[in-house]
């Protein structure tokens, strides 16, 4: 191990821990520690992975889930900026706003699907409105916490220069609220997946939602589970692009 560097070692601890849960899971239920119709193996889930992926199942869902996350996460998350940055500069819409988050954010939002049923339909666009309403709240917060909580020292010497207000809402506030952005962008992104696929578990025939409940149903439990890795997966992988974008976007940021 003296000649692994420090990058390496620390990329194969991260490893050791589901590495590890994974093999004791396969070993305990080999030993018979569980009904593997109840409880499928590992290698039962990836030999059902490997099946789904070869027939277009997986890629069918996965598609379907994925346009419905994203629609929504851009249509909920880029509101949500504008009118946080708003909050921060003009006290009027602050007082305006406040009150309208207290009363809604606490609102489950997965309790509004019947009304969105009942306004969108049954097809895509009531899915993606629940996400973006999801994605709303926890972008607003994080976006006006960033603007508030910039040093009063940049807004006095923009003041002092005779910056616009224009200028101080892209020169000021939005770069200084940049790192919050990006850290409600990340819950939101979260928010967004676990409020779809509990959607999807009802009023549709796609997406990893259903194929989850479906499975469920019929009792297929290793397509369960290849439906619940999917979802992990997934998130793993744009949590991971959006992280590549942050250190992108905010170079000045530190790691």
């Amino acid at each position: 191990m003296s000649g692994i560097s420090s990058k390496s070692k620390e990329r194969l601890l991260y490893l050791i821990s589901p590495i590890g849960l994974l093999v004791l899971w396969q070993l305990l239920l080999m030993a018979g520690l569980g009904d593997r119709r109840f409880i499928p193996t590992p290698s039962d889930i990836a030999v059902r992975y490997w099946q789904m992926i070869v027939n277009g199942e997986l890629a069918q869902h996965t598609g379907v889930t994925l346009y419905r996350v994203f629609a929504g996460f851009f249509l909920g998350s880029i509101p949500g900026i504008a009118v946080g940055l708003l909050m921060a500069m003009f006290r009027p819409i602050r007082i305006f706003v406040d009150p309208l988050i207290a009363a809604l954010f606490p609102i489950p939002k997965i309790a509004l699907m019947p009304l969105l049923l009942l306004a969108f339909g049954f097809g895509d666009a009531s899915k993606i409105v629940l996400v973006a309403i999801a994605v709303f709240f926890p972008v607003i917060i994080n976006t006006y916490s960033g603007a508030a909580n910039i040093e009063k020292i940049y807004w006095d010497v923009a003041r002092n220069f005779g910056a616009s207000q224009g200028v101080m809402f892209r020169r000021i506030v939005f770069f200084g609220a940049l790192p919050m952005i990006f850290a409600g962008l990340r819950i939101a992104l979260a928010v967004s997946f676990i409020v779809l696929v509990a959607a999807e578990f009802v009023a549709t025939k796609a997406g990893i939602g259903y194929l989850i409940w479906n499975s469920w149903e019929l009792l297929q439990v290793d397509v369960m589970f290849v439906g619940i890795v999917t979802v992990g997966i997934l998130g793993l992988v744009a949590t991971v692009a959006l992280q590549e974008i942050e250190r992108k976007v905010i170079p000045w940021k530190a790691e």
